[in-house]
């Protein structure tokens, strides 16, 4: 296995960790992106593999996690660091002048383990910090801002659609009501507000879960880049190059497996049309590479996060 081959002595091994490297087939010489970096798990272990013509572009919307690359990286050519969000990764690889030459590229989607154990982030509802939740921490509209301005509509609709809390509307009445006397500006408040919506028999798990997980994925506007991203790929890896995509939620591996199955498959053609599929062009260009992956018993054990990572592959092929 590839593992073997890279340095054990990493203070956090990130999930899917020997499936990601196994996927990419790295070479040697290869261009690899990996769009986020997230404490660089993954990349330090892409970059032990590279030689001196390698090279690896790392991405990061989070200005914390860009200063562990610089920090890490600084002297290495081979690497490059681009503090910005993954859905602009074409415009930069454009720039870099590797259009259509890079060999891999890897999204880790979601919120990362440093950023959740964090209360200073708002991520999560543990430990109470600022309601923040803002992956760039030096742009945007906090988790507050939007709280406190938010219709009744429109938070009901994030909750159910992002998070398919089956109470959303109970809590976002709730949220509104509340607000008319009191700001709601830390992760205690709005998970004490949201616990108290939702009956306790009904959930195994902590009853914000969801909302929390909504409202972040509707601050950083995960669904909308993911989309940018997979629609910009062609435009990035060369034929053969492969894409790997791991999702924590639902809705972003629906995206990626719907993206993969659209540009992998060749439209059926309508009975009784006088033409056999073979006479018909028909541009696929990526091709599915096994089935999706999850984590192993043992990974389960060491990493209780793990339970919800879905490894994606495609290759392109034309």
């Amino acid at each position: 296995m590839i593992e073997d081959q890279v340095n054990k002595d990493y203070s956090h091994q990130p999930v899917l960790f020997s499936e990601v490297l196994d996927a990419m087939q790295i070479r040697p010489d290869g261009v690899y992106v990996d769009g986020t970096f997230g404490r660089g798990g993954h990349a330090r272990a892409i970059l032990e593999l590279l030689n001196e013509q390698g090279r690896l572009i790392v991405m990061d919307k989070d200005p914390q996690a860009i200063n562990t690359a610089k920090q890490q990286f600084s002297e290495d050519k081979r690497v490059t660091v681009i503090h910005d969000d993954y859905a602009q990764m074409s415009r930069h690889i454009d720039s870099l002048g590797l259009r259509n030459l890079v060999d891999g590229i890897l999204l880790d989607l979601g919120v990362s383990s440093p950023q959740l154990d964090d209360a200073r982030r708002g991520f999560s509802f543990q430990n109470n910090g600022p309601l923040d939740m803002r992956m760039n921490t030096e742009q945007g509209e906090t988790a507050a801002d939007w709280i406190m301005a938010a219709s009744e509509k429109e938070i009901a609709d994030v909750l159910w659609q992002l998070g398919e809390e089956r109470y959303s509307r109970r809590i976002a009445r709730r949220i509104v009501e509340f607000r008319q006397q009191q700001l709601i500006s830390d992760t205690a408040t709005l998970a004490t507000i949201i616990t108290d919506c939702v009956p306790a028999a009904k959930e195994k798990k902590h009853p914000a879960t969801r909302s929390f997980q909504a409202i972040r994925m509707r601050i950083n506007h995960e669904l909308d880049h993911v989309t940018e991203v997979l629609n910009s790929v062609f435009d990035i890896l060369k034929i053969g190059g492969r894409l790997l995509v791991i999702s924590f939620h639902s809705l972003e591996d629906r995206l990626v497996k719907r993206f993969i199955k659209k540009h992998s498959t060749a439209p059926s053609l309508p009975r009784g049309l006088p033409l056999r599929e073979q006479d018909i062009k028909v541009n696929v260009r990526l091709k599915a590479i096994g089935k999706a992956i999850r984590a192993g018993a043992k990974e389960l054990m060491q990493n209780p996060r793990s339970r919800s990572a879905v490894l994606r592959i495609a290759e392109r092929i034309s």
